[in-house]
């Protein structure tokens, strides 16, 4: 029987993760999540949709101007990210 080699998996270091902390995404999914805790899965789900059927025709189909779809986007890429580093 073959012995596999063990693998070593670094755990994050804290610069790391405060380097993803300091970024304009993540001050403002921040700063979404803090003032708008209640329309958080609302955000991530319309941003979802944004990006499954395309900027132009989710802005068409829900009868929506193109620059409100596109902060609508970006706020629910914000807010993911946010979620994502911080757990």
């Amino acid at each position: 029987m073959v012995e596999k080699p063990e693998i070593e998996v670094a755990a994050p270091s804290d610069a790391f993760i405060e380097s993803l902390m300091d970024t304009d995404l993540y001050s403002m999914g921040a700063y979404f999540s803090d003032r708008n805790p209640e329309l958080i899965e609302e955000l991530i789900e319309r941003s979802v949709a944004i990006e499954e059927r395309g900027l132009v025709r989710f802005s068409e189909e829900e009868g929506i101007e193109l620059e409100e779809a596109f902060k609508t986007l970006l706020t629910g890429l914000a807010v993911r990210y946010y979620k994502s580093v911080t757990g």
